[in-house]
């Protein structure tokens, strides 16, 4: 099995402090999501992870390669999202 499989959290980093995509900022001035994996798999076939709300949806990769889902109508998926497991 490979990371994404097995990583039940992950933190989704939204580029630097000054970006507007409604993440809390940490203290490095990175914008930081925890997502949990859900029972979906997503468009490529690999594990969906949320955030407690469920607006923030990301299919990540066993390579941890990050394609963010959108949840409603309007929204843009944010690009170029790293993601961090959690300890």
């Amino acid at each position: 099995m490979g990371q994404g499989d097995t990583d039940t959290a992950y933190e989704l980093i939204f580029g630097r402090a000054g970006d507007t995509n409604g993440a809390a900022a940490d203290d490095s001035g990175e914008d930081v999501v925890v997502v949990r994996r859900t029972e979906r798999k997503g468009p490529g076939g690999h594990p969906v992870y949320a955030d407690d709300t469920g607006i923030v949806q990301a299919e990540i990769s066993d390579r941890g390669e990050v394609r963010m889902l959108a949840s409603g109508g309007h929204q843009q998926p944010a690009a170029g999202v790293e993601a961090r497991p959690v300890a």
